[in-house]
């Protein structure tokens, strides 16, 4: 029986805390179905997912097998999808994912595993999809399906378009789809073009579905699949039709279903004070009214007579809702000293502050707060920026490429002997990645160079800000340099980096992201061995007395409701950041169009209209 706040989900959706809690629970579930059919001298069939989601899930089987004494010879895999063409020990083949994340770690037999398979020729591919279909009808059918959801909506790879009936096939992978693995390939370039892919009528043959999600990225897709209506344009809105089918979220992915951003449709809501902003600042988008020219039978109309009940009327909820927001804004974002702070969103004191701004990987500070960066540095306090990984998963084979071609075209024009070393080093690397091809693995000396390149990007970007190059630090966790993307194994020592990092900058001020990606992304295990070095340094003096600013890069942006402190731009401060962000040539950024939507919004809520913002949100 659905709860009245959950009345306009048509899937049973559970919302935890965290991955690592869903994934636990989820885990025991599947124990307890494996010990179930051991104990009936029967096979558990597990439908199996690839990508970062899974990734967390995966490790708590492993635990499991190691610590519990899970055993795992009784089981049969199927796996959802396979790119097409790639060879199973190809870096990004979800044969080796899979191997690297549960099979080798486990006592699975591989007879029992079954991956479609990528590298049967194209003239076959219909038989060896049909046989897939057979090996899982031969299998007695699939027990549980483990799914995560695409940014298209798609499970498996059943791209936009997919019907309800079809079953495992070959597909065209969706332009966005292709964008999203472009940086595991290193270059959209490289990204197969097909996959093999189990249908959706495969899918829903399954007794039983779990589909999981994290992070707020998934949030908007989580909604329009377990509330919208269904259609072959979001293929998991089809999981609505399947009779034990079930979402597993993180706090993060459930941020958009209407019961919890919109709590007031769907019962009585606790009116604290950043639902009060977020109710009305959704009724004003919503009625294209400025906040002040809100009425009272326009909250009573909407679900929120409560509110007025509480704390209104409209006219005083709104001038206060106003201030709030109004308060947001400023154009001192390390504080403006000898001012009344009282109404500010950072303090005027200490002044200068010292201000650390921490970046997962280059680019990401510029993308978002490019022209705070600029604001602080120009109104005197001392500005760190603190790279936490080189960021050379990033850097494409053709950037690199450039290089030892410009280095050997450089030496060319030079008579001194002094340049057979760099020709040299220049030749080695052109052999290195034509050695490796396009679908190989980089070796220890291309990941440097490629970093190197990062860094010097980072540093003429920086520049651009009015940044002095001694205040810009690397940080190089262990984590990244030696792991790949959706495969990161966080230890101490990357704590321990950044524990000593801020002991030595002793920051009043840290702007930081990745709170709400993914919590395999570099993004999300970066803020996670922040969060766990802010907690250790808890009682420090200089923690006590540290505000952190989290700001949003890749992630779903903040909004309005959530922001605390909005800086503004003029247009030429804002060409001044887009100027900046241009000069990370190894990698094609976008920015600020993010910026402007974010003015359009203030503007739209009856604010000062500017050409473009950016936000923070205070931790």
């Amino acid at each position: 029986m659905k709860s009245e706040a959950e009345q306009f989900e048509k899937v049973p959706t559970t919302i935890y805390a965290s991955a690592g809690e869903a994934s636990r629970v989820l885990a025991v579930e599947v124990a307890s179905l494996i010990r179930k059919k051991q104990a009936e001298s029967k096979h558990a069939v597990l439908g199996l997912a690839t990508g970062s989601t899974p990734v967390p899930f995966y490790r708590e089987l492993i635990r499991l097998h190691r610590e519990e004494g899970l055993s795992f010879q009784n089981v049969l895999t199927f796996n959802l999808d396979e790119y097409f063409g790639l060879e199973p020990t190809h870096r990004e083949s979800y044969f080796r994912f899979m191997r690297e994340q549960l099979f080798d770690h486990v006592d699975l037999p591989s007879s029992q595993i079954h991956i479609p398979p990528g590298t049967v020729s194209r003239d076959r591919v219909f038989e060896a999809c049909q046989e897939y279909e057979a090996e899982i009808e031969r299998a007695g059918g699939i027990d549980l399906q483990i799914l995560g959801i695409g940014r298209t909506g798609h499970i498996g790879f059943n791209e936009p378009g997919s019907s309800m009936e079809s079953r495992t096939r070959m597909i065209t992978l969706d332009g966005i789809t292709r964008e999203d693995a472009a940086r595991d390939f290193q270059g959209i370039e490289n990204v197969p073009r097909f996959a093999l892919t189990m249908g959706v009528g495969t899918i829903m043959n399954a007794r039983r579905i779990v589909l999981m999600a994290w992070g707020e990225n998934k949030a908007d897709i989580v909604r329009q699949a377990v509330e919208g209506e269904v259609t072959d344009a979001i293929s998991a809105s089809f999981l609505q039709k399947h009779a034990n089918a079930q979402f597993l979220l993180d706090a993060g992915a459930s941020q958009s279903l209407t019961r919890v951003r919109y709590p007031w449709l769907v019962g009585t809501a606790t009116w604290d004070r950043s639902l009060i902003r977020r109710a009305v600042t959704w009724l004003s988008a919503k009625l294209k009214k400025p906040v002040l020219k809100l009425l009272d039978e326009d909250y009573n109309e909407h679900g929120m007579s409560d509110l007025l009940t509480e704390h209104g009327p409209a006219y005083q909820l709104n001038i206060r809702i106003f201030n709030e927001l109004q308060h947001t804004i400023t154009g001192w974002p390390g504080g403006k000293p000898q001012e009344d702070d009282r109404y500010r969103p950072e303090r005027a004191l200490p002044f200068p502050k010292r201000s650390l701004v921490i970046a997962p990987e280059p680019s990401d500070e510029l993308r978002a707060m490019g022209g705070t960066i600029d604001r602080l540095v120009e109104q005197g306090h001392s500005v760190d920026v603190l790279f936490l990984t080189s960021g050379n998963l990033g850097v494409s084979d053709d950037a690199a490429e450039h290089f030892a071609d410009v280095l050997k075209e450089l030496a060319a024009t030079r008579s001194s002997s002094a340049w057979k070393e760099p020709v040299r080093y220049a030749g080695q690397l052109l052999d290195d990645l034509e050695a490796k091809g396009p679908f190989g693995e980089d070796n220890q000396s291309l990941r440097g160079i490629k970093g190197l390149l990062r860094r010097g990007e980072a540093r003429h970007a920086l520049r651009a800000t009015g940044l002095d190059e001694s205040r810009i630090h690397f940080l190089d966790l262990p984590f990244y340099e030696n792991g790949r993307y959706r495969r990161f194994h966080p230890q101490e020592d990357d704590q321990e980096a950044l524990r000593e990092a801020l002991t030595k900058f002793r920051p009043h001020q840290i702007y930081m992201t990745g709170n709400a990606s993914d919590p395999s992304s570099v993004g999300g295990v970066c803020f996670s061995i922040f969060r766990q070095v802010m907690e250790k340094v808890a009682k420090r003096k200089w923690r006590q007395d540290c505000r952190v600013w989290l700001y949003r890069s890749n992630e779903k942006p903040l909004g309005v409701y959530e922001i605390d402190m909005a800086v503004p731009m003029s247009p030429d401060q804002l060409k001044h950041k887009v100027k900046a962000v241009s000069l990370y040539a190894t990698e094609e950024l976008s920015t600020g169009q993010r910026d402007r939507a974010v003015a359009r919004y203030y503007d739209q809520l009856g604010l000062a209209n500017y050409e473009a913002i950016e936000a923070f949100r205070a931790w």
